[in-house]
């Protein structure tokens, strides 16, 4: 997504434009709407502090995969979740290109003080790399790729965490003016991959091509949740663990697999465990929403992502609200349920 639909942020490090509307092309295949409110969220709902009577609000937080990047604002999950659940109102805090760190200081700066009755942790499992990292690369308007920071947390020795990079600097870095310490801390959307030379052998030959090649090369795309001391899971389970520490409601983690993991590509295995892992220590409710894309034949389920990207279409986000509605339901009829107030 184009980063001219993004502003400043000093804590963030940018949030969408406020009070934007725009027609926004995806990828030269379609276009769709994009709306966002006055505070900087795409979002069809101003952010107020006080919710209605008897109204079930859902701060929900993610990535672009929340955001919604490729479909218009009413065909993303967090809005059909609305139509599902009757009574629940979601306030969707996803913002494009950022990781689980930068959504919880969302959540600090402007989520925790809003009233609510849940808050839903939307993890792209991919978000253990961009915790981790403490730059992300886009390209600019011209096409010349630039290296933006972003705020990011250490891991200190006794398991606290330190907050880096904020004020975050304002500034771009061209690639080759990086730091050389500083080069393994960069996210570059999948160029710094281990099978990172796979992809770019098979692009040429198409889509499918590629697909066939990740399966025979048995591709797992996200090694750091092989072990449960890899430094990657050892930081993202702190920022998780100090989130939930201080949410003051019920918090759902809802992890959106990748497609690799959906489409039969990769062992979900790792990733699983680790966040099984992470549900024993915190007591928290953990939804994995691959069980409900694996419901659809094996055929079907590559019209879930687009043919360009691996953002979910209209369709998968029919699945990804089908299944974290299955999460959410049960706890809205629990706090409506006789003898008990909201």
């Amino acid at each position: 997504m184009s980063r001219s639909l993004f502003q400043y942020h000093p804590v963030l490090g940018y949030h969408f434009i406020p009070g934007l509307k725009a027609r926004v092309d995806h990828k030269g295949q379609h276009a769709y709407l994009l709306r966002v409110n006055q505070q900087g969220f795409r979002c069809d709902h101003e952010f107020t502090a006080a919710k209605d009577r008897g109204v079930y609000r859902v701060l929900l937080f993610g990535d672009s995969f929340t955001a919604g990047d490729g479909v218009s604002n009413g065909q993303r999950y967090g809005d059909l979740l609305e139509q599902l659940v009757p009574g629940i109102e979601v306030y969707n805090f996803g913002i494009s290109g950022t990781g689980t760190d930068q959504q919880y200081l969302a959540y600090r700066e402007m989520g925790s003080s809003l009233e609510h009755d849940l808050v839903v942790i939307a993890v792209q499992v991919e978000n253990i790399n961009r915790a981790a990292a403490r730059y992300r690369a886009y390209a600019d308007d011209s096409g010349q790729l630039m290296v933006y920071p972003k705020p990011y947390f250490e891991l200190t020795d006794g398991g606290g965490l330190t907050l880096r990079h904020v004020p975050v600097p304002k500034d771009a870095i061209r690639p080759e003016q990086l730091p050389r310490e500083d080069e393994p801390y960069v996210d570059w959307g999948g160029r710094n991959e281990p099978h990172a030379w796979l992809r770019k052998a098979v692009r040429r030959l198409g889509p499918k091509a590629k697909d066939f090649a990740l399966r025979l090369a048995r591709y797992q795309p996200l090694k750091a949740y092989d072990r449960p001391d890899h430094p990657k899971w050892k930081l993202l389970k702190a920022i998780l663990l100090n989130w939930i520490g201080e949410a003051r409601q019920s918090v759902v983690l809802f992890t959106i697999p990748l497609y690799h993991y959906v489409e039969g590509m990769a062992s979900p295995g790792s990733y699983q465990a680790r966040f099984a892992e992470l549900r024993e220590e915190a007591g928290v409710l953990v939804h994995d929403a691959l069980a409900d894309f694996w419901e659809y034949p094996a055929g079907e389920r590559r019209a879930f992502r687009f043919t360009l990207d691996p953002h979910p279409t209209r369709m998968g986000h029919r699945v990804l609200a089908e299944s974290l509605a299955r999460a959410v339901r049960p706890l809205v009829e629990k706090q409506e349920a006789p003898g008990e107030c909201r």
